[in-house]
């Protein structure tokens, strides 16, 4: 489910030729997953007195959450006082935990997180666009003044 789940969203990154597409989506979906059943479900041959183990399985949850970080921290670049890919890092991270819920289990709650991921890409990259239209229709000031230094 979890990467059923990824591939959906990396298919709209994939479709928009992002770094980021549909496989690495998927594989952070399934990876995450996988991670959170060996959390919770890995150790259970382990004898269960509380003296001699202590378990908590948020810390494996917690580590997945650090290395997506550093991958979506790779995904991102600063050219010319651009930044780029802050998107595609934010959609890993989102697509982790996607991941991670479903490996424990609440589909529900991963599957309204896909479509609202989707409908966050899909339905506001229009309006978006045509704001970043507008802004750039419309004239520099700091070009015009130069202009007119001349």
């Amino acid at each position: 489910m979890a990467s059923i789940l990824g591939a959906f969203i990396g298919l709209d990154r994939e479709y928009r030729t992002k770094a980021a597409g549909f496989r690495t989506h998927f594989l952070v979906a399934l990876g995450s997953a996988l991670f959170m059943i060996i959390s919770v479900h890995g150790f259970d041959y382990l004898p269960k007195d509380q003296m001699t183990l202590r378990m908590d399985p948020a810390r494996i949850a917690a580590q997945v959450v650090t290395g997506i970080g550093f991958i979506g921290a790779g995904t991102i670049l600063l050219n010319k006082n651009v930044i780029r890919g802050l998107t595609t890092a934010a959609g890993l991270w989102v697509t982790a935990a996607i991941g991670m819920a479903c490996g424990v289990g609440m589909f529900a709650l991963a599957s309204v997180c896909t479509i609202l991921v989707i409908i966050c890409f899909e339905a506001f990259n229009r309006p978006l666009k045509k704001m970043r239209e507008k802004q750039n229709q419309q004239p520099n000031n700091d070009e015009t003044e130069e202009e007119t230094e001349e």
